[in-house]
């Protein structure tokens, strides 16, 4: 027997061992493909593992990010109320030594108010005795209201001697006085001027403002005091402090005030009646010395 025969006889005798090539070789092709597809799949899972891992780092960034801002917001918003504190601390600060400062300056017009209060009473002593002048003080003003005998002959706008004498007095306070303006009002009761006095002085308006103008002149050139600090005015019989039924209250009408009043534009608007004229102006026809006579 040849040894091709015996090799053909041989596989004729073992058909299954094809089958099992066949089979070995399929279940290693499965198993390839079982480990390719379980390492794919691995990969994948590692895949979406890292992208869900980048996403939820990147939602952390964000997060840290707004954050960060927030707090930077927060320092700037206390910041902000840090530097606004201390501008109100340091307007309180301000306000506070303003309000000292108000203060004593306060009281030492007060003191000096007082001292010219007390001046004048000393040097018009004799006249607030017998009521010939009334002295007041409010609201940081001095009023001193002198009855026009003190001053004047009956229906003249010329000082007396005795007026002189007085308005002396009256001028060594005044003359001392810095900070105030002193206004001179000249005011009549109700009673024309007479006949004989109305070519001079056709009405009340012109008999007050002479009387006022004539003592600033007297207190500017006689008294000293700054010609700047007097102002003139004329009221007539339109401030009466008194009625104008009885001779008593006719006379408190008839006088001269004195007012110092703070250096500042006064808040009351005069009423257009009045006139003014300021020392050293332009004289006019009521500064003309009149004529003596009863009013």
């Amino acid at each position: 027997m040849t040894e091709s025969t015996q090799h053909g006889q041989a596989q004729h005798g073992r058909p299954w061992v094809p089958w099992l090539v066949t089979a070995l070789v399929v279940l290693m092709s499965g198993g390839v493909m079982y480990l390719a597809h379980r390492g794919t799949s691995q990969a994948e899972a590692l895949a979406e593992q890292s992208r869900q891992s980048a996403l939820d780092a990147a939602t952390r960034a964000r997060d840290a990010e707004a954050a960060r801002l927030q707090l930077e917001q927060k320092l700037a918003a206390l910041e902000a109320e840090r530097a606004q504190l201390a501008t109100e601390k340091e307007q309180l600060s301000s306000e506070k030594e303003q309000l000292s400062q108000t203060v004593q300056e306060q009281e030492a017009e007060l003191a000096k108010l007082k001292a010219t209060y007390d001046d004048l009473q000393d040097k018009m002593k004799a006249e607030i005795a017998e009521g010939a002048i009334r002295l007041s003080h409010a609201e940081g003003r001095i009023q001193v209201d002198l009855v026009d005998k003190v001053l004047f002959d009956s229906g003249d706008a010329s000082i007396s001697a005795r007026g002189q004498e007085v308005l002396t007095r009256l001028g060594s306070v005044l003359a001392k006085v810095e900070d105030k303006s002193i206004q001179v009002s000249g005011h009549t009761d109700d009673s024309p001027p007479s006949q004989k006095l109305q070519s001079t002085f056709p009405s009340n308006w012109e008999l007050s403002v002479a009387r006022a103008v004539n003592v600033v002149r007297f207190l500017q050139d006689t008294g000293g005091v700054p010609a700047r600090r007097l102002v003139a005015a004329g009221y007539g019989q339109m401030r009466p402090v008194s009625t104008n039924a009885t001779p008593l209250g006719r006379a408190r009408n008839r006088r001269i005030e004195v007012l110092l009043m703070p250096d500042l534009p006064s808040k009351r608007t005069p009423t257009a009646a009045v006139q003014r004229a300021v020392a050293g102006g332009t004289a006019t026809k009521a500064q003309a010395k009149p004529a003596r006579g009863a009013k």
